[in-house]
């Protein structure tokens, strides 16, 4: 049966919404914090616990919502660049007007206040910081060389941070100190922050002309595409510090093959940066480095894959 003209323009405008929140990247930031939480945070209690934990599941429900206001508020202010560097995806988000993109993003974080409000006082100071800093990013730095990009990698890594702060005890702060999986954890979020920032320096490289455009001040628009290579070759070569830190001081168990496969791959992609001057260069570049953060996350399981093989650790008591 046709869909009515109606019908047709709602089914659009939820497509669209879905492109303006990434809908797609949402699963992958769950999945993620999970992974974090079974294999890095709570390596003494069972993982079916871990999963059954409400109000980690309130948390981590709460993190992938206020991403997804975000992207909203995010494309909401970069709609007129987008139209220039993202002409077709920007064709299909402008089927949801300005007026219910902000709608929709107070109603989310609404919501993820009444959610965070639910686990603690801790949870809600903390969501409302980061929908705060999200906001002011979107509106304010983003449009800045170095800051823009620092402040849009710790605020994707934030969300791992929210789940530490759930797992730290208050009233036993020199037995968290003492604590390595916080240290663990630390180093596995300096490794993607380091990629996230990696990511968004090629965005930058990517997005030029728009940026030029619009005045946006980044870095490849005030002082090259030259100087912002030289600057991602040298993040590439800080990623190496974490790695060793995770490989060599802590068990991370088979993930050390992520890492090792990661850095090939990485020596590639510093050879095709160095060769790269079009936005489909950058383009592809931007994919690589989305793989080796996806890629990533699915990698948490090496860490201590019999929980997935024998399923034993999961269901004993």
């Amino acid at each position: 049966m046709a869909l009515s003209r109606k019908n047709k323009l709602i089914l659009m405008k939820i497509i669209s919404l879905f492109s303006v929140v990434r809908g797609y990247n949402i699963p992958i930031i769950i999945l993620a914090q999970y992974l974090a939480a079974i294999f890095i945070l709570s390596t003494d209690l069972r993982a079916l616990d871990v999963l059954l934990d409400f109000n980690l599941f309130v948390i981590v429900f709460a993190s992938a919502i206020t991403i997804a206001s975000g992207y909203i508020i995010n494309s909401f202010y970069d709609s007129k660049k987008d139209l220039i560097n993202k002409p077709n995806k920007t064709m299909l988000d402008r089927l949801v007007s300005q007026k219910t993109k902000l709608q929709v993003y107070f109603g989310l974080n609404f919501l993820v206040f009444l959610m965070a409000m639910l686990v603690s006082w801790r949870a809600a100071l903390f969501f409302s910081s980061y929908i705060f800093l999200i906001w002011f990013y979107s509106h304010k730095i983003k449009k800045y060389p170095i800051v823009g990009n620092i402040m849009a990698a710790l605020l994707a890594v934030l969300p791992f941070f929210g789940i530490l702060l759930y797992y730290f005890k208050i009233d036993g702060l020199l037995e968290n100190v003492r604590n390595e999986k916080y240290y663990v954890i630390f180093a596995h979020a300096s490794f993607l922050f380091l990629l996230i920032l990696i990511r968004e320096m090629i965005k930058d490289l990517e997005n030029i002309k728009g940026d030029m455009t619009q005045n946006y001040r980044t870095l490849p628009v005030i002082l090259g595409e030259s100087f912002s290579k030289k600057v991602i070759t040298f993040l590439i070569i800080c990623s190496i510090f974490p790695v060793y830190i995770l490989i060599e001081i802590y068990d991370v168990g088979y993930m050390d093959i992520y890492f090792y496969v990661s850095f090939i791959v990485l020596i590639f992609f510093i050879m095709k940066l160095w060769n790269s001057n079009s936005k489909e260069n950058y383009l592809l570049l931007h994919n690589i480095i989305k793989f080796i953060i996806v890629a990533g996350v699915f990698s948490i399981i090496l860490i201590k894959p019999s929980v997935l093989i024998h399923g034993r650790e999961v269901l004993a008591i």
